[in-house]
């Protein structure tokens, strides 16, 4: 799978094929790329992904604060409450599945929770299958490039589903109100729950707690706003804009939620927002 830097970069970015997919899955890509730089740092999102590395039979996320995790290369990346260093080399042909909110659940037989914070292979998760899978995707590409190898995955992901492809839609209204900006307790009572019911229910499928899911979400919202700017960013009005108490609790958070301070934020492309850079 390797490339030359001469060759034209290729990206495939799709929605699901497969209907019982769609409510899971917000999008599914393939990518191939090399790039100058000798780290990234991946930013929290609040979603899982599943990650196959066609270039090479390994995986690696190494969490600012913690122990590094590597895999073989095909893993789950749970929800992130931080952010991590990840190798731009395991990028060079990678395919990948960004679920919807409690979209990893139905794949998973324990609780999202139990994979935050880790980069989990997905032959620990799936037995035989999953070990199995970075083959079978490297066959699918050969013989019928990007597209097959993304149907391939598709299969495999319905073969493996453990519950029914169906989120749940208390689940899911609550995850909207909270990326909104709804405060946790307002949202416990828009669904007749108690916080307490809210937390387990949003920890089993989620993968966060409501709390930190909205935090992050509210880091997602000013990202999206930065990145759709024209110019310098007035951190003072997108503070206030993106539900911050002022603009030293903005940057606080950032730094909590990106290792580094706003200024310092410089993404690989406005697209690509969660992937920052470092290094030459």
């Amino acid at each position: 799978m390797a490339r030359t830097a001469e060759e034209t970069p290729v990206s495939l970015t799709v929605r699901p094929s497969a209907r019982a997919l769609v409510p899971l899955i917000g999008a599914m890509g393939y990518a191939e790329g090399r790039f100058a730089h000798s780290a990234e740092l991946a930013l929290p999102t609040g979603g899982a992904q599943l990650l196959v590395n066609l270039d090479g039979d390994t995986l690696s996320s190494s969490p600012l604060r913690g122990a590094d995790r590597r895999t073989r290369g095909a893993a789950v990346h749970g929800p992130y409450t931080e952010p991590a260093l990840i190798d731009p080399a395991q990028q060079r042909a990678v395919v990948w599945v960004a679920f919807r909110p409690a979209g990893a659940y139905p794949f998973l037989t324990a609780p999202v929770s139990a994979v935050r914070d880790e980069l989990v292979g997905l032959d620990e998760l799936w037995g035989t299958d999953g070990a199995v899978l970075r083959e079978r995707l490297l066959e699918a590409v050969a013989a019928g490039g990007p597209g097959a190898g993304l149907r391939e995955l598709e299969t495999a992901l319905l073969r493996r589903a453990r519950r029914p492809l169906e989120p749940d839609p208390a689940v899911r209204l609550a995850a909207a109100l909270l990326d909104r900006g709804t405060p946790v307790a307002e949202a416990a009572d828009r669904l007749g729950w108690t916080p307490g019911r809210l937390g387990r229910r949003c920890a089993e499928q989620l993968g966060l707690t409501p709390k930190r899911y909205a935090r992050i979400r509210r880091f997602q919202r000013l990202l999206g706003r930065v990145n759709a700017g024209q110019g310098a960013p007035d951190w003072a009005v997108l503070a206030a804009d993106c539900g911050y108490h002022d603009q030293a609790h903005l940057i606080h958070e950032f730094r909590a939620l990106a290792g580094i301070t706003p200024t310092a934020y410089a993404p690989r492309s406005p697209l690509e927002r969660n992937h920052v850079p470092l290094g030459g």
